[in-house]
């Protein structure tokens, strides 16, 4: 399955290789034309969290999302969002990680 995203990346190359309008492209990708202009709007407060995240992780290997999010809730006194804390979290693919003292 293609996220839509990635459709919108393959719409915007077969535009600016001229194969294609935008229209035909968003078609044939089926994304819709606001989605092909989409821009997202990555606030400097997303690379703190991530920064806090990575820092996270890397202390403890069985340091997982719902201990992560806590201790910068209660201990650190962030008033973030647990949704955008846990996207984040999946963009860094922590989510992937695996114990690799079994191995």
């Amino acid at each position: 399955m293609v996220k839509p995203s990635e459709r919108r990346d393959m719409a915007k190359k077969a535009v600016s290789n001229n194969r294609a309008s935008i229209r035909l492209a968003c078609c044939a990708f089926t994304i819709s034309e606001t989605c092909y202009r989409y821009e997202s709007k990555l606030q400097p407060e997303n690379e703190i969290i991530a920064d806090w995240l990575i820092r996270l992780t890397q202390n403890q290997i069985n340091c997982f999302f719902g201990p992560c999010f806590l201790y910068l809730r209660n201990v650190k006194g962030f008033r973030w969002n647990h949704k955008r804390v846990y996207r984040i979290y999946r963009e860094l693919e922590l989510n992937l990680r695996t114990d690799q003292g079994n191995a």
